[in-house]
């Protein structure tokens, strides 16, 4: 669950959001409060309002959003209670209060207004109201059993780490079943195995690098593998008996049916390790007589 705060001046706007009957808005808390309407609810919010001349955001406004699936298990008995919950950890104390839930999308979520004067004139103190909001939050879904922040990105995480290897498995069966003697031989063969391989092209047209698409994930090499480099896909190429990535003098590739020049940078790595290969190879067959 995700939670958002922050102080507000355009009260009734903002309110006038928040009661969208075109979002199945319906009203799921109401404290200390009898308008039917946002210009009702706006007035009695000002009449507390007007007793703190010093202050100009007299309204706070928070967003409090639950996980989709944890959304889809919430009836209005159970959006109350993360309201009341989250209002107690915020320390709002009794305070004009309304919060709505919209669900006119597949992700449920709760908007929620308090009046940041309280029935002495004293305006609550909204320091850092951002990231309090979102502890507040966590501390909720907490309690009620509900999915954190936390073990979303954990999740995340999790998945991403997934993807990596199962990029880099096919990368690694890619080299050992088709032994790809070029760029484009790579990239038709990792397409084979169900990788789109994108060639990432600077505005010089020169050829800087590689991205990873699978199950719906875009990464760059470097992010798949520290082996997944353009330059080290390329050294890994060369390394194949008879393969050629450089021709000649040549600094340029052919990706798909068309010449593009590699970086400067690639382009000296690559040559000298080819030069190096070509070396040893030499070497090897002067000892061999």
């Amino acid at each position: 669950m995700i939670g958002k705060g922050k102080s507000i001046s355009h009260t009734k706007a903002s309110m006038s959001y928040g009661w969208n009957q075109e979002k199945d808005a319906e009203i799921v808390l109401k404290e200390f409060l009898h308008g039917d309407s946002p210009a009702e609810i706006t007035q009695e919010f000002k009449m507390l309002q007007n007793q703190n001349y010093h202050c100009s955001k007299n309204t706070l406004s928070f967003v409090i959003s639950p996980t989709i699936d944890d959304g889809k298990k919430l009836d209005k008995s159970k959006l109350y209670n993360i309201t009341k919950q989250f209002i107690n950890e915020m320390k709002l104390g009794e305070r004009q209060a309304i919060a709505f839930v919209h669900q006119d999308k597949d992700h449920k979520h709760i908007h929620l207004y308090v009046n940041r004067i309280d029935f002495k004139g004293v305006a609550y103190n909204d320091s850092f109201i951002g990231k309090r909001s979102q502890l507040a939050a966590e501390k909720v879904a907490e309690y009620m059993g509900l999915t954190t922040v936390k073990q979303v990105q954990f999740e995340k995480e999790f998945n991403l780490r997934e993807i990596r290897t199962e990029i880099k498995r096919r990368h690694d069966l890619t080299m050992r079943q088709f032994k790809p003697k070029s760029f484009d031989d790579y990239i038709k063969a990792m397409e084979t195995n169900k990788v789109k391989v994108i060639p990432t092209i600077n505005n010089q047209n020169k050829l800087q690098g590689f991205r990873f698409e699978f199950q719906g994930h875009n990464l760059k090499g470097s992010e798949v593998h520290r082996n997944m480099s353009i330059g080290n896909v390329g050294k890994q190429i060369a390394g194949i008996e008879g393969a050629q990535i450089l021709k000649g003098t040549t600094a340029g590739v052919k990706i798909a049916g068309e010449m593009v020049d590699l970086t400067p940078n690639i382009a000296l790595k690559l040559s000298k390790f080819i030069l190096k290969k070509v070396i040893k190879k030499a070497i090897q067959i002067g000892t061999s007589y």
